[in-house]
């Protein structure tokens, strides 16, 4: 049974002890939140640029995002082209990915989505 720390209801951690000023809420082994959290994946921050575009492909967007790297400057082209990491909280990223309408919950989606590939 653990005792869990929590960050705007979500539960952040577990702990076989109390932790004071931390983790001070016990919780059961079964309970849905503890189980939730145990079996969640973790938050993906990278993937390869093999797997960045296969998910660009799938998703329909290549054409449309290389359209809009075509228009950036040359360093974003740079990167795009010859990066062989691609981090979801680059700047570039972030430009990329609100240009193309995406929210938060959306970006998570497609990298959690292309670390699969």
């Amino acid at each position: 049974m653990p005792f869990v720390s929590r960050s705007n209801g979500v539960i952040t951690g577990l702990y076989e002890q109390r932790q004071d000023g931390l983790a001070e809420e016990f919780l059961s082994d079964d309970d849905p939140a503890v189980i939730a959290h145990r079996d969640a994946r973790p938050a993906v921050s990278a993937v390869s640029a093999r797997q960045f575009r296969l998910m660009l492909r799938r998703s329909g967007l290549l054409d449309a995002v290389k359209a809009w790297v075509a228009q950036q400057d040359g360093e974003t082209q740079d990167a795009f082209e010859y990066s062989g990491t691609f981090v979801k909280d680059s700047p570039m990223m972030a430009a990329g990915f609100a240009a193309m309408g995406f929210v938060s919950q959306q970006i998570d989606e497609f990298f959690a989505a292309a670390a699969q590939l």
